[in-house]
């Protein structure tokens, strides 16, 4: 019996698999992916919407999962489907109310400090694709409110010119769009935005970044050589 043994060296470094595996580590490695703590300041209120965010996330995810496997009838015509319905509700209502605090927090920290654009861009990016993902919520009800929205909207988009490819009037192109492409396009740029932040880091406070220069320098100036006299004597 023989047996096989590993591919040669120059085998492996031509492998897709390997050059994926060692720019994923070497992109993100495993102490920043999945660190053992955090710095102190993220104790401040102010860093709590962006986890607020995610939380409500997953609960619209999961109410909205239910929703879509039930149908409108179940949520319109019995208690339970009210229930669901009021989570998924409330969960989009926190969501935004997060995301939006979020994002203005973010905003007047100026969380793209430090080389941290593409964080702030895919947030503020999530932002802009989950609005139209409740817009087609919003029309996707099955009740008067969604036909009063669908045709208000539906005038909106008529006067922008982008009637003809969203028809906001359409239940089967709105539910669509609500259940399958915008939410996935909502998880994946929140996925990129946590691994991002994972990266470079939670973005410090003004005041610790101004701080942190001065200490620096100040230790270096204590742990230095002491400065020699070259004054001349009389």
């Amino acid at each position: 019996m023989s047996s096989v043994g590993p591919p040669p060296a120059t085998a492996r470094s031509k492998s897709w698999t390997v050059k994926v595996r060692e720019g994923g580590v070497a992109a993100l490695p495993p102490e920043k992916l999945l660190p053992d703590g955090q710095p102190t300041y993220v104790a401040s209120w102010i860093y709590v919407f962006g986890v607020a965010s995610i939380a409500s996330l997953i609960v619209i995810i999961g109410s909205g999962s239910i929703l879509a496997l039930k149908g409108p009838a179940w949520w319109h015509d019995t208690g339970v489907g009210h229930f669901f319905n009021s989570i998924h509700l409330w969960s989009v209502e926190l969501f935004f109310f997060a995301m939006v605090v979020h994002l203005w927090g973010k905003y007047w920290m100026a969380a793209w400090r430090g080389g941290r654009g593409r964080v702030w861009v895919t947030g503020a990016v999530t932002f802009l694709v989950a609005i139209p993902a409740a817009l087609t919520g919003y029309v996707s009800q099955q009740n008067f409110d969604a036909q009063w929205i669908a045709t208000q909207a539906k005038d909106a988009m008529n006067s922008v010119g982008a009637g003809a490819f969203f028809n906001l009037t359409n239940f089967g192109q709105m539910y669509s769009y609500h259940v399958l492409l915008l939410p996935v396009a909502v998880v994946l740029l929140v996925g990129a935005h946590v691994l991002l932040v994972r990266r470079h880091g939670v973005v410090p406070p003004f005041e610790l970044e101004k701080k942190l220069p001065a200490a620096a320098s100040a230790g270096a100036e204590t742990d230095g050589p002491p400065p020699s006299s070259t004054g001349a004597t009389s």
